[in-house]
């Protein structure tokens, strides 16, 4: 039995912050930590890590514990959408797990962080409890303008702010990054691409500045890369980059991706900037588990 959590933290430029909490990962017992991803713009890193369902919601706990001692979100500047520190926790059923599996383990998860943290939860996608919580960006959109109590606790944290947690399906988080510092223009391509503006299926997207390189990028959630492959959202920027005469600097990936996505991908080129063998999660896995 295998989960892989995919938590987001509200931190990209204190690495010794991160490193910390990343430990905390490691020192789970029966939790292997698959990957760490920053990113100075966005003020955030993902950490990917997986394991059998105990050990993962244990780990999981653990790095927010740590992610809440050390992040001040009142202190916090970054590009990239944010509720608290601990910002997002998603459970993924990886072998011989159900959705629903990781759903009770999102919900056990998220009743602990609010009883020993005291960081409220909002429960999302598999394991929301409300049909207005499915949505991350619902919650996010509503969550801040102060008009969706969370599912679990009461008022924010004065410097964690307020965890989501859920469930869902293998996601693919990676950027289109622009040789350009347009950022209306990565905005208008993001509304145009993304599934709840009419776009392609499955996409949900951000045109996002990048200060540190003068440049912007589509940051781009596949939730479904079935129905809708990389390379078929890929072409699509790619087009609409070419109608404003912008170049595509290339791709780059955010935490891991699934075999079957990559494969879907064969004979089409994605510019990527950070590919590599290791952020395949089946054959990270393998290679993990063989040491």
């Amino acid at each position: 039995m295998t989960i892989e959590c995919v938590p987001n933290f509200s931190e990209g430029r204190d690495l010794a912050a991160v490193s910390v909490i990343a430990q905390s990962v490691k020192a789970t017992p029966g939790a292997i930590l698959l990957d760490s991803t920053s990113d100075w713009d966005h003020n955030r890193t993902v950490l990917t890590f997986a394991g059998e369902p105990r050990a993962v919601g244990q780990a999981a706990f653990a790095a927010v514990r740590t992610a809440v001692a050390r992040i001040d979100l009142s202190r916090h500047q970054g590009v990239h959408p944010r509720l608290g520190a601990a910002d997002v926790v998603p459970f993924v059923p990886v072998e011989r797990v159900t959705l629903d599996d990781c759903a009770a383990l999102a919900r056990e998860t998220g009743e602990r962080i609010w009883s020993e943290l005291r960081v409220p939860v909002y429960l999302y996608e598999a394991a929301a409890r409300r049909p207005e919580c499915t949505r991350l960006e619902n919650i996010r959109r509503h969550a801040a303008a102060g008009d969706l109590a969370p599912d679990i606790g009461d008022r924010p944290h004065p410097t964690a702010g307020c965890c989501v947690v859920g469930a869902r399906r293998f996601l693919v988080a990676w950027n289109i990054i622009l040789a350009s510092s347009d950022l209306a223009a990565a905005k208008a391509i993001a509304h145009e691409i993304r599934e709840s503006n009419g776009g392609l299926p499955a996409v949900k997207a951000l045109g996002l500045a990048l200060p540190s390189q003068s440049k912007v990028q589509v940051s781009i959630n596949l939730v479904d890369f079935e129905r809708t492959p990389l390379h078929v959202v890929f072409n699509e920027v790619l087009q609409r980059c070419m109608e404003r005469g912008i170049r595509i600097e290339g791709s780059e990936l955010i935490g891991m991706i699934p075999q079957a996505a990559l494969a879907a991908t064969a004979g089409h080129d994605l510019r990527w900037l950070n590919m590599k063998p290791e952020l395949v999660l089946e054959d990270r896995l393998r290679l993990e588990r063989g040491k």
